[in-house]
């Protein structure tokens, strides 16, 4: 029997705690006892997870709300979360991401793999985006905002409320600026020897995907003197890392005109927008057009958004990743380079390795598999959690 002063979260006599006890971090609703007691406590609240014997296995943040009925935060003898808790965790990101990168523009926290369920963080120089997706950090944020700025010196904080992950945890849509005052212009990323323009209040997630830096770069190393093609490019992201890697020509394909006038914006900035190309068009639409005029390109990437961003949409997804081979491959010349890219976290590494195989040898090309890649070390794997293995990088050559 325990005494915490904390509301209880017991697990069901035939849930076994070993997962738990393992660093599994998600209590799933149907694995605990719900009870009129369990369902009054708030979304967002902090409690103590147990046992079917009442033995203390974690604390937990519960929210009734959600399938994941609880999220581990600490050890059965841990502190609920405060200020010092955070900047604690955050400290600790914050030495990994110092050694790995010279300049201050990362992934600071990416969720349960750096100890903070459900919550997001962008460094941007002395700017940070905090995406907190889950209740517990969303009710405790002035506290992570205040131990953020202590720990890191950043002097502008944005809440990002975009991420898929609120709406399944009941919460609004509203972004916010935490602490100082709103970009009003797009800051400039330099990775890979390339300029990205991130824009902190109206672009995608964040702003930028730093989980492909180190996929582009491997790319941009088989651009010297390459013709290449980056579709779904975002604001040009694998596109201008070729253009520094030595690329001849880059042509971009998005169906967003902000995100492209970003990377124009970004070659112009390299000096290098004479060799880069923009096209606002459906990604699908347009392989098919280029195939359709025999066009050829030495590298070729396809970095669409997630098609199976959960296990219900597993089947449709992995079918259009096989389209998406098939129309690209036969666009890569003879010898050339065919990269793409998946990250759907329900599609794991063979699955999709498989659906784009039968692409292109359905586009009649035969393929060596030359590298593999995965998120960048500021997206740590949490072992535990294969969901956070999500992003998976094919390069074939043709």
């Amino acid at each position: 029997m325990t005494s915490s002063p904390l509301p209880i979260l017991r697990l069901k006599p035939k849930t076994k705690p070993q997962a738990i006890r393992r660093g599994y971090p998600w209590v799933y609703a149907n694995e605990v006892v719900t009870d009129r007691r369990t369902k009054a406590i708030a979304p967002g609240a902090i409690a103590l997870l147990e046992d079917a014997e009442r033995s203390p296995l974690a604390v937990v943040a519960v929210n009734p709300e959600s399938k994941i009925i609880g999220r581990v935060l600490d050890g059965p003898d841990g502190a609920v979360p405060d200020q010092a808790w955070f900047a604690a965790r955050l400290s600790k990101a914050l030495s990994l991401r110092e050694r790995l990168f010279p300049a201050p523009f990362y992934r600071l926290i990416h969720a349960e793999a750096d100890g903070l369920p459900g919550v997001i963080i962008d460094r941007f120089g002395d700017t940070a985006v905090i995406q907190p997706n889950a209740a517990w950090a969303d009710k405790l944020l002035p506290e992570l905002s205040a131990a953020l700025a202590e720990v890191t010196g950043v002097t502008t904080i944005l809440k990002n409320a975009g991420g898929r992950g609120r709406s399944l945890e009941g919460l609004d849509a509203e972004d916010a600026v935490l602490l100082g005052e709103a970009p009003t212009a797009p800051i400039p990323v330099t990775m890979n020897g390339a300029i990205y323009m991130a824009d902190l209040m109206g672009g995608q997630k964040t702003g930028l995907f730093y989980d492909q830096r180190s996929n582009q770069s491997f790319a941009a190393g088989l651009a010297d003197g390459a013709r290449v093609l980056d579709v779904f490019s975002h604001v040009g992201g694998f596109g201008l890392a070729a253009l520094a890697g030595g690329a001849v020509s880059a042509t971009c394909v998005d169906g967003s005109a902000a995100a492209l006038d970003l990377a124009t914006e970004g070659a112009t900035r390299m000096d290098m927008a004479d060799k880069l190309t923009v096209t606002k068009a459906d990604a699908f639409a347009e392989l098919t057009n280029l195939g359709e005029a025999n066009a050829e390109f030495d590298v070729v990437i396809c970095d669409p958004p997630a098609f199976a961003p959960s296990h219900k949409a597993r089947d449709a997804g992995l079918r259009a990743y096989e389209r998406i081979a098939r129309l690209s491959a036969p666009l890569v010349a003879e010898g050339g380079y065919l990269v793409l890219c998946s990250c759907s976290h329900a599609a794991d590494l063979s699955a999709f390795t498989g659906a784009c195989l039968r692409g292109i040898g359905r586009a009649g090309r035969r393929a060596q598999l030359i590298h593999t890649g995965q998120a960048g070390p500021d997206h740590p794997l949490m072992p535990q959690l294969a969901e956070s293995g999500y992003l998976k990088a094919l390069f074939f050559r043709l």
